[in-house]
C-alpha cells in the first residue's frame, strides 16, 4: 500500500474542525421571528476539515493540522478523518475550550446563514505549527484557511515559503490581511465578498471581478481565484486573465462547495496542472457537491469527478 501512496501529491491543510448543526427550512427567519417546519441534520464541518476531506478522496495524501475540544465533538470528528485516511498526528487537544461548532441555516433556495463558535479552532498556535514543521517541508502544497487565527496562518506561511512550498489561502470567513502575509502565498482562493474586502470593489460582473483581481494581486500575489458561486471562476494567472464558467447543475444545498473547490484545486494544482486546469476541475468537483445535502457528505470522489 506504501508504494502507492508515496506517488500521490501530498497537501498539508491547517485549519479548522467543526460540527455543523443544520436546519433546514423553506425561509430564513427575519430578527425575532420563530419558524416552524425544519428539517435537523448535524453534521461534520469546519473549513479546515472538509478542505481536508475533498483533497483526500480526490487522491491526495493528506496531514490535517487542527485542533479540536476534549469532547465528544472533536472525538467523533478525529474518528471521522481517520476512516478519510487522513494524518491525524497534528490534531491537537484543547483542554479549555470546546470543539468548534456551526449554526447553518438553509432555506427552499440553498442559500444559507452561517454562525460558527470556532472554539477550539482558535487556539491552534505557533508552538502547534512548529511541531508540524517536518510534515510541511515533505509536501507539495499547503492548503490554509483563517477559521484559525490569523497570526498562526500567517506564520505557517512563512515557514511554508521558506521551504519554497506553494502556499493556497483561501480568505475565508473575510478578513484584512497584511502585505507581508500575501507575499508568502501563490494563490489565494476568494469568493465575492472575500475579493471585496481584500480589494475594495464589490464584484458584480465580469469587468468588476478582473478589477478587482488585479487589485488583490497588487498587493502581491500572482495568481488570483475569484469563485463566483454558479457563474464559475474568474482568474488571474500572473498577467493572464480568464473567465472558466462553472458546470450547470441542480443545486440542491450549496453548503461547503467553496471547500471542495478549494481541496479539488489543491490537489490538481499539486499534480502539476496549470492554474486554469486546476480551476476547471475544481468547477467540476464542486458542481457534484451542490447537488448533494450536507459539506462533508457531499463530497466526491476522484473517481465521479469528469471534466
Amino acid at each position: 500500500m506504501e508504494t502507492i501512496s508515496s506517488n500521490r501529491p501530498k497537501i498539508v491543510v491547517i485549519g479548522s474542525c467543526n460540527t455543523d448543526m443544520v436546519v433546514k427550512a423553506n425561509r430564513l427567519p427575519v430578527p425575532g421571528e420563530t419558524i416552524l417546519g425544519g428539517t435537523f441534520y448535524m453534521n461534520p464541518g469546519g473549513k479546515g476539515a472538509n478542505q481536508a476531506i475533498a483533497a483526500a478522496r480526490l487522491g491526495a495524501e493528506v496531514t490535517f493540522i487542527s485542533k479540536i475540544g476534549y469532547d465528544l465533538f472533536g472525538l467523533q470528528a478525529l474518528e471521522i478523518y481517520k476512516s478519510e485516511k487522513i494524518n491525524t498526528e497534528f490534531i491537537f487537544t484543547d483542554q479549555k475550550s470546546p470543539s468548534g461548532v456551526a449554526l447553518i441555516s438553509v432555506d427552499s433556495f440553498g442559500e444559507n446563514s452561517i454562525i460558527v463558535a470556532p472554539g477550539a479552532s482558535r487556539s491552534l498556535s505557533e508552538e502547534d505549527i512548529n511541531k508540524a514543521e517536518e510534515k510541511i517541508k515533505e509536501a507539495d502544497i499547503i492548503l490554509m484557511q483563517l477559521e484559525v487565527p490569523i497570526e498562526t496562518a500567517e506564520y505557517a506561511a512563512a515557514i511554508a515559503n521558506k521551504y519554497g512550498k506553494k502556499v493556497i489561502l483561501n480568505p475565508a470567513p473575510a478578513s484584512t490581511l497584511s502585505d507581508t502575509f500575501l507575499e508568502n502565498v501563490h494563490t489565494i482562493l476568494p469568493n465575492r465578498i472575500e475579493a471585496e474586502m481584500l480589494s475594495g470593489i464589490k464584484v458584480m460582473d465580469i469587468e468588476s471581478a478582473h478589477r478587482a483581481a488585479k487589485t488583490i494581486g497588487d498587493k502581491g500575489i500572482e495568481n488570483v481565484v475569484i469563485t463566483l458561486g454558479k457563474d464559475g471562476a474568474y482568474v488571474k494567472e500572473k498577467d493572464n486573465y480568464v473567465m472558466i464558467p462553472a458546470k450547470q447543475v441542480e443545486t440542491v444545498d450549496t453548503t461547503g462547495a467553496g471547500d471542495v473547490f478549494c481541496g479539488a484545486f489543491s490537489v490538481y494544482l499539486s499534480e502539476k496542472h496549470s492554474l486554469t486546469e486546476a480551476v476547471e476541475f475544481a468547477n467540476a468537483a464542486a458542481a457534484i457537491a451542490v447537488t448533494r445535502i450536507g459539506a462533508q457528505s457531499a463530497i466526491p470522489y476522484k473517481r465521479e469527478v469528469n471534466l
